[in-house]
């Protein structure tokens, strides 16, 4: 039987349907601060796909996760909603209060982290975030904005100054206002990823849309590209629910 994973962030809502561990279909979606109807849409389509089960990530609040949880009820199979544990299987999470960690970058972990393995995580997305595990201890981590986001913020507080999009391609000093942003902001990120592993030497793992870019920049680290990332997580997170906790 398939299986219905669903990744559901602020602004998109990216879902995979498996079978025997192969990804057989997958879309990913802008739901405008309403993923409630966008998955309306879409659990039609589900309905008739001979799903076993769903797994979900999602970082929205309690409100919208409980209409998510009642639209999948049609679907009639269960549900299982990923949480981040201040220790689950062996994992221990690095934070103080748990539940402040983003649930995708706790699946992210949960997916690499092994014994005696010194891991550097690095999810590329709409921020950088960065997070350390030395076998099953987590460390914790930061949080950046992206490239994107950068610019964005800068495009805003700087009056006088228009900064059309551009690729994210040099670490060169730029030679006009448009480079000297892109080059800047590129250089800032891929600085503060090897002052982390500069301090901290560990195997160092990119995830996310500009994984690649990043990796360019960062191949004397040897950095190893996960694709799918939080997917594996997340998938690794049910099947071992079973022996830490019963299913609901």
């Amino acid at each position: 039987m398939k299986k219905l994973w669903l990744d559901v962030g602020n602004t998109r809502l990216k879902y995979w349907i498996t079978k025997d561990h192969h990804i057989v279909e997958q879309g990913a979606e802008l739901h405008l601060q309403s993923p409630g109807d966008l998955l309306l849409g879409l659990v039609q389509h589900f309905k008739y796909q001979n799903l076993e089960h769903v797994g979900i990530s999602s970082v929205l609040d309690q409100q919208n996760n409980q209409r998510i949880r009642q639209i999948l009820q049609w679907l009639d199979i269960p549900v299982i909603f990923a949480q981040v544990h201040a220790e689950y299987a062996g994992l221990q999470c690095g934070y103080d209060q748990p539940k402040q960690l983003g649930i995708d970058r706790w699946l992210q972990v949960l997916a690499v982290a092994a014994p005696e393995q010194a891991i550097c995580v690095v999810g590329c997305g709409t921020a950088l975030t960065i997070d350390l595990v030395d076998g099953l201890q987590h460390l914790g981590g930061y949080i950046i904005p992206s490239l994107y986001l950068q610019r964005d913020a800068l495009t805003k507080g700087t009056k006088g100054i228009k900064i059309p999009d551009a690729a994210f391609e040099h670490l060169s000093p730029g030679r006009n206002t448009l480079d000297a942003v892109h080059h800047g902001i590129l250089l800032g990120l891929i600085s503060t990823v090897e002052r982390v592993l500069s301090q901290s030497p560990r195997q160092l793992i990119l995830t996310g849309g500009d994984a690649p870019l990043f990796a360019q920049y960062l191949h004397d680290y040897q950095p190893r590209l996960e694709e799918d990332l939080l997917l594996k997580g997340l998938q690794r997170y049910v099947a071992l629910q079973s022996t830490v906790d019963t299913i609901a």
